[in-house]
């Protein structure tokens, strides 16, 4: 009997109650199975045909927000805060394998696994608390892209918003040709953001080895240490790639038996690695920049972006400038094509409610427009922003340990009670550090 042809978007195999996932044999077919097939290219071809929705996913660990806050951080407390940029990346990198890994056994998102799972109370709070989250993610990243527009191009910021919004749906709609030319456009705009500061780092802050070697001793100064740490691990660890990541798995590559599955387990953890490795390697060239040229010589009240440019044009030169624009540019449209991803899926997933694309991003960028309209500090609003998504991530980890802790929901996938036990440590940390900028502030206020 012939083989059909896998597709994209129609994966070979299917998937059993529970996660278990039926092969060729149970539907009368024969043949190499989809991933022996891609291995079969080869070690090299093989791996770069697997990889990818971690990229997708770091596109959100760099994104204007991640601007803000780190150059923001660097140019007010030098290297102060690299050991939160390390800590926020390294927690990201156990969030983002849960999650995929998820994804890969169930064959659902976080979301839809959620609304099987937990009262009909309980998805509609982890509901209403993601779109919250969803606005604060379209704050930074259209206000981002918008400021990169106006910086490189000139374009005012309300129809530089406006731009974005458009750009961001060409974007998505490749999704909707395949997975794959989905996840080749967001790691396009990835590489640009990634070269863009790397050539800045190199040409800026590459005597500052001693100083990132200082800012990994633990620690939180005066002033607003607390508000940018939170920031910080707000504009890493967010709320809704947690959610997409598991999204992403669904339409691609299905494992046919337990075997297959703990290779393609291995891939993702591989591709977390690399993706996210990648991001915090860029977060961390965003601070010492900040860090070598404002810092040291005083200058620490340019934090904001515009600022930024003006001054890396003067003091190193218009290459620098640019290569800070593309780069920023490039964030927010990446990462406002995955945030409308992102929200998709946490509507669709926790309420089983599915509204037109254009309505849904029309609802989540108002605050973005009016923001960009009535000319506020960017800067300011993109670091509040972080904040707000830092006090969504317990809503979206408490759920991915519950469910990936579950051997009934998870199989032989299930989480080892150290890698448990780990998540459980992450979500305190975070939480912790919530609630003390929670009482900080009213202390300031008091």
């Amino acid at each position: 009997m012939t083989r059909p042809q896998a597709t994209e978007l129609e994966p070979l195999g299917a998937t059993a109650a529970g996660g278990a996932v039926i092969g060729d044999e149970r539907r009368g077919l024969v043949g190499p199975s989809p991933l022996s097939q891609i291995l079969s290219r080869g070690r090299l071809r093989g791996a770069l045909a697997i990889l990818g929705p971690a990229f997708v996913a770091s596109v959100a660990y760099v994104d204007p927000g991640n601007f803000a806050t780190n150059f923001q951080s660097g140019a007010e407390h030098g290297y102060q805060l690299v050991w939160v940029i390390v800590m926020a990346n390294l927690m990201a990198m156990l969030v983002q394998y849960l999650t995929a890994k998820l994804g890969l056994y169930s064959g659902k998102s976080l979301p839809e696994m959620a609304r099987e799972a937990f009262p009909k109370r309980a998805n509609l709070l982890l509901w209403m608390q993601a779109e919250v989250v969803a606005m604060a993610t379209d704050l930074a990243e259209f206000t981002g892209a918008a400021v990169g527009l106006n910086l490189v191009f000139g374009i005012p910021l309300f129809p530089a918003g406006l731009i974005t919004a458009a750009v961001a749906f060409a974007v998505l709609a490749l999704e909707q040709r395949g997975y794959r030319k989905f996840e080749l456009a967001i790691i396009a705009l990835l590489a640009f953001v990634a070269l863009g500061f790397l050539v800045d780092f190199f040409v800026v802050g590459r005597e500052s080895y001693s100083g990132i070697a200082g800012g990994l001793v633990p620690r939180l100064g005066g002033g607003n240490t607390v508000s940018l740490a939170v920031g910080i691990i707000g504009a890493t660890v967010m709320p809704h790639v947690v959610y997409m990541h598991s999204a992403l798995q669904r339409n691609r590559i299905r494992p046919m038996d337990e075997q297959e599955g703990r290779t393609l387990l291995r891939y993702n953890r591989l591709d977390c690695y690399i993706g996210l490795g990648l991001a915090g390697v860029v977060n961390l060239a965003m601070l010492c920049i900040a860090a070598s040229l404002f810092h040291h010589p005083g200058l620490t009240w340019i934090n904001n972006l515009g600022p930024v440019h003006a001054h890396l044009a003067t003091m190193v030169g218009g290459g620098a400038a640019l290569a800070f624009g593309i780069a920023l540019i490039a964030s927010g449209l990446s990462s406002s094509s995955v945030g409308t991803y992102a929200g998709q899926i946490v509507m669709a997933g926790f309420m089983n409610w599915r509204i037109p694309l254009i309505l849904r991003r029309a609802l989540t960028m108002i605050p973005s427009l009016l923001i960009l309209a009535l000319a506020v500090n960017t800067t300011d609003a993109l670091v509040y922003s972080q904040v707000v998504l830092s006090f969504g991530i317990p809503f979206a980890l408490v759920p991915l340990i519950l469910l990936t802790r579950n051997r009934e929901r998870m199989g032989y996938m299930v989480n080892r009670r150290i890698t448990t036990n780990l998540m459980w440590a992450v979500t305190a940390v975070i939480t912790g550090l919530n609630v003390l900028l929670l009482f900080t502030t009213i202390r300031g206020l008091l």
